[in-house]
């Protein structure tokens, strides 16, 4: 669903992305973990068109990413700020999305009104975003991305400013569309999210992808300790330091 060759960006003598090769099959959750400044977001703006690459390729569903308008019918994205328009209701901005994607009144109503139900906005349907806590409009997002049922769904950091409650239904969801053939690509910080929903890992560091395993194996390669979890893992993949047991071999 999701394919990429040899994905580079560089900004001027800046290196974003280098060399970056994915194969993330349908109906999957594809957990996307790096520090601050990894290529996450390069690499996510890449793949939903909003950036073009400096050198190689991808595909989503088979299409080209050059062909940004095929693209975007085959996808749904959250980046990290949703972007809403602040001075329309929340039923006003997932109505427009619909009539962006083509769905018609009947559909499009229906289906805004379960998933408001779903994260408990609907008695905040007719509320401006302007007047919405962070979490209301990472809620609205998340809403407007898999509103049309997207064939690959890109979410960057969705449970940034929720409730435990609400992070709990937005990962239920998330899991429901994967279920259901959704390709779901996922970069959080939160790992335990990663941990209890990704079906396969990727580590970005540095712009080049360190690892790619499953969340058990990857927690298998931790070295620290007793209790290997995937934090662990990640430190060790993602730190500057050498192995010592590594250059002790060497």
């Amino acid at each position: 669903m999701i394919e990429a060759t040899g994905l580079t960006k560089h900004y001027g003598q800046t290196v974003a992305i280098e060399s970056l090769d994915l194969s993330v099959p349908d109906g999957v959750v594809y957990g996307f973990l790096g520090p601050n400044g990894a290529g996450k977001t390069t690499t996510m703006r890449i793949l939903t068109t909003l950036t073009q690459p400096t050198s190689g390729s991808a595909t989503i569903n088979g299409t080209p990413i050059s062909d940004r308008t095929a693209v975007t019918r085959h996808i749904g994205y959250l980046p990290e700020v949703p972007p809403l328009y602040a001075e329309l209701t929340a039923f006003e901005q997932l109505d427009l999305a619909a009539g962006l994607r083509d769905l018609s009144p009947s559909q499009s109503s229906e289906r805004i009104t379960s998933l408001l139900d779903r994260l408990d906005l609907r008695e905040d349907a007719q509320t401006k975003i302007a007047d919405f806590s962070r979490g209301m409009r990472q809620k609205t997002g998340f809403i407007q991305a898999i509103l049309h049922d997207p064939a690959v769904l890109f979410l960057d950091e969705p449970t940034a400013g929720l409730d435990p409650r609400a992070a709990r239904t937005l990962r239920e969801l998330i899991v429901e569309h994967a279920a259901s053939g959704t390709t779901v690509f996922l970069s959080t910080h939160i790992l335990s999210v990663v941990e209890e929903i990704a079906d396969t890992v990727g580590v970005l560091y540095d712009g080049r992808l360190v690892a790619e395993d499953t969340p058990s194996d990857l927690t298998h390669r931790a070295e620290t300790g007793d209790h290997q979890t995937l934090e662990a893992a990640f430190l060790e993949l993602t730190s500057e330091e050498p192995n010592t047991e590594q250059a002790a071999n060497d």
